[in-house]
This record gives C-alpha cells, structure tokens and sequence, in this order.
C-alpha cells in the first residue's frame, strides 16, 4: 500500500467511527426518550458516552488524515467542498460539545433519581425532551450526514 492508500484507509476509519459512533448515540438518546425510570435513562446515557468516544476519535482521525489527504492529493484548500466539510467539521463538534454537555447534566439527574428511589421524576422528562437539548443533539448528527456528503459528491471538482 501507498501513502494515499493509508491515508485514505485510516480517514475512512475514522468516517466509520463517527458515524457509528453517531447512530450509537442516536439510538440510546431515543432509547432514553421512552423511558421514565431514571435507572434505565442513566444506563442509556452511560452506554452513549461509549458512542461519543468513538465520535471523538473518529473526528480527530478524519480531520487529520482528511487535511493529510487534500495535501497528498494536491486538492486546493479552497475547493468549495474542502471549505464547507472544515466549517461543518467545526459546527459538528460544537453542536455535539454543547449538547453533551447538557446531556451529561441530564445523566447525573437521572443518576441522583435513581439512587433517591428511582421514581419517575417531572423535571427528568422535561429534561429528555428539552427542545434546545434536542436540537443539539441531532443537529450534530444532520451536520455529520452532511460532511458525508460532501465527503462522496466533492462539489465543485
């Protein structure tokens, strides 16, 4: 293998780690949605932390090595679909960093809930489907869909 071939193998790893990583987190997140039982929304949440660390690995390995590929194969750095992927690469981990943040909030409530008796608790349902917490949370995933598709389309080569 050339040095294309592993660039472009270990980028790839990394877009399958994030996306992975994403429909993981999805899955526990929507999961939780349905639950009451504090217990059970704090045990989807700890099992998303694992989705989320994939996310950070693979989005560390896909700018690396993506910005490693764009210079191996003398892409121009101000191709449109070059531009676009690092802004949306940014908007990307912000919307995620915010989001996890408040569900991190969310996961020591249910946490605390649990140990109190683990009763359906108001404020941890409200919490669930907090609509800025939501939006958050699957904008990041739109967001990851996208630089996919950019990733694929390469609009403007």
């Amino acid at each position: 293998m050339d040095t294309y071939d592993w660039l472009l193998f270990l980028h790839m790893t990394g877009a399958f780690l994030v996306l992975g990583g994403a429909v993981m987190a999805g899955v526990f997140n929507f999961a939780a949605l349905r639950r009451e039982r504090p217990s059970e929304i704090a045990l989807l949440f700890k099992l998303a932390r694992v989705a989320v660390a994939a996310i950070g690995v693979g989005m560390v390995l896909t700018l690396v090595f993506g910005l490693a590929l764009v210079h191996d194969v003398g892409y121009g750095w101000g191709q449109t679909w070059v531009v676009l992927a690092l802004v949306l690469w940014v908007v990307a981990n912000a919307l995620g960093g915010i989001g996890g943040r408040r569900e991190k909030q969310t996961r020591q409530l249910a946490e605390r809930l649990a140990g109190e008796g683990d009763m359906p608790s108001r404020e941890l349902t409200e919490r669930l489907r907090d609509p800025v917490w939501l939006a958050l949370s699957w904008g990041s995933e739109v967001v990851i869909v996208a630089i996919l598709a950019l990733m694929i389309w390469k609009p403007g080569t």
